[in-house]
């Protein structure tokens, strides 16, 4: 099946597709020539989407899904997780009464915020992230993945396992997979929580955050994180993160605290993550 998902544009693909191909899990997700390819579950149904540029001011989703009921909540998912409904407009034109705001946003005119398929997933994904590089965490979650996640047959090549269940993985002893104790079983109890609660990702919840600062090993950075990619917040703001601070101090000059850049963000409210994604962009060209 072939989806037309349209856009308003402008639209920064080529930000979008790095974001994807930095953090593509081995067995569960393939950037090849331009397309993001990935495996999906829902509702215990498993299949395959990618997803490419239509250059009509659209996205061209591809599904292999056995399920056709599910096409509506799988087009919300994805329109979720490329950021296909922000109003860009409205969003820069409050963001570049700050000059730097400006400078960045004429860089970049399209850049969205990249979201997610899902809330656990991302979740482990953040805590699994905590104090260790990108391409540590994935190597991990590829791991993880392998070992927990259900095997799939699909026609594209590389994606051979599912995601795992949050039953599963509520229930393994993920610092086998090489981590801290503590932070395996923050893993596990993520897990739990949303299996108690399982509206605990929702996007749009009253009281997001609080509820994922009341799980253990959830800090601010975490919640806030999760909070920009799935819950769509687009005022989340993980102010203490180094990237963060390091694009700030870069573009401005001297130092800066995360105090510093929580004061400094108080104008781009209530915007915040889409110029944390800017800020976060910058860093990625001065490379």
């Amino acid at each position: 099946m072939r989806l037309l998902l349209a856009y308003r544009p402008p639209y920064d693909w080529a930000a979008m597709l790095g974001f994807w191909s930095a953090r593509a899990i081995a067995g569960m997700e393939a950037v090849v020539d331009g397309v993001y390819s990935r495996s999906i579950g829902l509702h215990g149904v498993h299949g395959t989407l990618s997803i490419k540029p239509a250059g009509i001011d659209a996205l061209e989703l591809t599904l292999d899904f056995p399920d056709p009921a599910a096409v509506p909540e799988i087009v919300a998912r994805v329109r979720r997780m490329f950021d296909l409904d922000a109003d860009l407009p409205a969003i820069q034109q409050h963001l570049a009464a700050d000059p730097l705001m400006a400078r960045l946003i004429a860089e970049r005119p399209g850049l969205r915020v990249p979201g997610a398929w899902d809330g656990l997933e991302l979740a482990i994904r953040a805590v699994l992230g905590q104090q260790i590089t990108v391409s540590a965490a994935i190597k991990l979650a590829g791991k993880l993945v392998e070992q927990y996640g259900e095997p799939l047959r699909s026609a594209l090549p590389g994606l051979t396992h599912v995601f795992p269940d949050a039953t599963v993985l509520a229930a393994a002893d993920l610092a086998t997979l090489g981590m801290p104790k503590s932070r395996g079983r923050t893993l596990s109890g993520v897990a739990q929580a949303l299996l108690e609660d399982p509206l605990l990702f929702e996007p749009g919840r009253d009281g997001g955050v609080a509820r994922l600062l009341a799980l253990h090993g959830i800090g601010d950075w975490t919640a806030q994180y999760i909070a920009l990619r799935q819950l769509r917040e687009r005022d989340a703001f993980p102010s203490g993160d180094v990237g963060l601070i390091n694009a700030l101090a870069a573009l401005e000059g001297g130092a800066v605290t995360a105090r510093d850049l929580l004061l400094r963000a108080e104008v781009w409210r209530p915007f915040r993550g889409y110029a944390a994604q800017l800020l976060w962009t910058s860093l990625s060209r001065a490379d």
